[in-house]
C-alpha cells in the first residue's frame, strides 16, 4: 500500500456494491450472532478468553483438530485475556489509525498458540473487540481486493495493510459505500470471490 489516493474505476466499485448486496441477500442474517454474542461480552469484560475464541473458531469454519488448539488449551484463560485485553485496547484506540490500531492489536495476540503466524483467526478475535474498527480477513477476502485492482502483499504485517486498504477504499468510496463499515467492506470482498467461484463450477461442463 501507498500514501497514494486510491482511484478506482466506477465499475469496481459497482461490483464491490453489488457484491455486498449478494452477501445480504444470500447469507442467514443470523449467521454472524456469533460474533456479535463474542463482541457482547468483549465489551463488557474488555478481553476475550478461550471459550470465546472457540466460538470464533466455529463462526470462521476453521480446524481446530491441530497442535496450536492444544497448546492454547492448556494455557490459563487469564494469560489468555491478558494477551486479549492488550489487543482489545489497542484496537479501540482512537489516537491511532485504524491501520495502526490493528498492527498493534494484531502483535499483542502474537505470542498466543495460533495467532502467531496467519491472519484469519486473530482478525476474528480483533473484529469482535472493536467491531466499528476492524475487519475480518481471509484468503477470499485477499482476492476480492486483487479483484479491485489492490495488491496486498503476504509480508509480516499483512493485517495492517489489509485494514489501511480497507480504510482506503472507505475514505475514497462513493455513496452509499463511503457510509459502510470496515465490516461490510471485508464480507463484499469475501463475497467477490466466492460469487465467482460459484459462477465457474456452475458453467463449467461436468462440475
Amino acid at each position: 500500500m501507498t500514501d497514494q489516493p486510491l482511484a478506482l474505476a466506477p465499475d469496481r466499485w459497482q461490483r464491490l456494491a453489488a457484491a455486498h448486496q449478494a452477501y445480504t441477500e444470500t447469507v442467514s442474517p443470523y449467521y454472524d450472532e456469533t460474533l456479535q454474542e463474542v463482541t457482547r461480552r468483549a465489551c463488557t469484560s474488555g478481553s476475550i478468553g478461550k471459550a470465546d475464541i472457540g466460538a470464533l473458531l466455529m463462526w470462521k469454519r476453521l480446524r481446530a483438530d491441530t497442535p496450536w488448539a492444544s497448546e492454547l488449551m492448556a494455557l490459563a484463560d487469564a494469560d489468555v485475556r491478558r494477551a486479549t485485553a492488550a489487543a482489545a485496547t489497542a484496537a479501540r484506540d482512537t489516537s491511532l489509525s485504524r491501520s495502526s490500531a490493528a498492527q498493534a492489536g494484531r502483535a499483542a495476540l502474537a505470542s498466543l498458540p495460533g495467532f502467531r503466524t496467519g491472519d484469519a483467526l486473530a482478525s476474528a478475535v480483533l473484529t469482535a473487540a472493536a467491531p466499528d474498527r476492524m475487519a475480518v480477513y481471509d484468503r477470499r477476502a485477499h482476492n476480492g481486493l486483487h479483484t479491485l485492482g489492490i495488491n496486498l502483499s503476504h509480508a509480516p504485517g499483512r493485517y495492517s495493510r489489509y485494514i489501511e486498504a480497507i480504510d482506503q477504499l472507505l475514505t475514497a468510496a462513493p455513496d452509499p459505500i463511503r457510509n459502510w463499515t470496515a465490516r461490510d467492506i471485508d464480507t463484499a470482498l469475501y463475497w467477490m470471490t466466492t460469487y465467482q467461484h460459484s459462477t465457474n463450477l456452475i458453467n463449467t461442463p461436468g462440475a
